[in-house]
């Protein structure tokens, strides 16, 4: 199946764009004789999209200060309206694509395909594939009107791939409609927080702990082996709501989705909301006293033994290298 045009909402961190964004690029290619992106982020894009499939980048004005929302959906849905839209659109499951994808649905009376980590072939239409029951199922969904498909898609869903020899994306300037009072709101500040080494999204190695550190303290140990090792901390839900580490450091369903080089779970059970998030990973080595451990079904290498002794252990024996 061939879809004619797809077009991919594409975001930027320090001036490069997200990695989602890249990754939605190589899926819509594999998918639709056309790629294009719309940016708030302006036309400085254009050649990085370029070499990831994108043939043109339109960019919607006036965003610097405001919220992305309202501007970007009202010029989407202006292209549509008029015809020069895309078949479907690819929003990342983030803070803007939501917002983006949320009230382009209104504007256009359609609905939204939620949560999608693979896009198929449904009847010759293209549907999203969401997890179900807390991961342990997949199901297709696919839209029935003759309305633009928008889905969003989550994290990692897809291997971003880059073609050196693609030249730079033609531009093309995308006009908003009268946002109204929606247009007025300001963005007065933003938190951006710190961080040493690479980010959980990206990192090639990342150390999780859960409950069985058995307490907060000793969440030093996941974050000095993940430094040693050149990786990231990352944590169970259950020791987020405890309060022990940000929510930011949340793998699972409800967090972030990794898909690392090398993933090391400590004292983690593997509760199938944690199992989502990083089932993924290419090689998962699992640390847990409990034999029976959910978290040992998926691991390629498993521990039976007290975190408090092999963690420390592995410190040690890294730092003795």
């Amino acid at each position: 199946m061939t879809i004619s045009k797809i077009w991919v909402f594409a975001e930027a961190t320090e001036g490069n764009a997200t990695t989602t964004t890249l990754e939605m690029l190589a899926k819509a290619g594999e998918l639709a004789d056309t790629v294009e992106c719309v940016t708030a982020a302006g036309a400085d894009l254009a050649t990085e999209l370029g070499a990831h499939g994108a043939s043109k980048v339109f960019t919607v004005a006036g965003t610097d200060d405001k919220l992305q929302g309202p501007a970007v959906s009202s010029a989407i849905a202006n292209a549509v309206e008029s015809g020069t839209g895309p078949d479907a659109i690819l929003i990342a499951t983030s803070y803007s694509g939501r917002d983006v994808a949320g009230r382009l649905s209104v504007k256009l009376d359609a609905p939204v395909i939620t949560n999608v980590v693979d896009l198929v072939e449904s009847d010759g239409a293209l549907a999203g594939v969401e997890p179900v029951f807390g991961g342990t199922q997949d199901v297709i969904t696919k839209f029935t009107s003759d309305k633009v498909d928008i889905f969003l898609v989550r994290p990692k869903s897809f291997a971003a791939a880059e073609d050196p020899s693609g030249a730079a994306a033609d531009t093309e300037e995308l006009a908003a409609g009268d946002l109204g009072n929606t247009g007025t709101a300001v963005v007065t500040n933003r938190f951006v927080e710190e961080q040493s080494g690479p980010s959980l999204d990206d990192a090639a190695v990342v150390v999780s702990g859960g409950r069985g550190l058995g307490e907060e303290a000793k969440f030093e140990m996941i974050e000095e082996l993940a430094r040693l090792v050149g990786g990231a901390p990352g944590a169970s839900r259950a020791i987020v709501d405890a309060g022990w580490v940000p929510y930011s450091y949340q793998v699972g369903q409800t967090g972030k989705v990794v898909k690392p080089t090398v993933y090391i779970a400590a004292g983690i059970s593997g509760a199938t909301q944690h199992l989502v998030g990083m089932k993924g990973s290419k090689n998962i080595v699992a640390i847990n006293k409990d034999p029976e451990a959910p978290i040992f079904s998926v691991a390629d290498l498993g521990i039976i033994g007290d975190v408090h002794k092999v963690i420390p252990a592995l410190i040690e024996a890294i730092k003795n290298r």
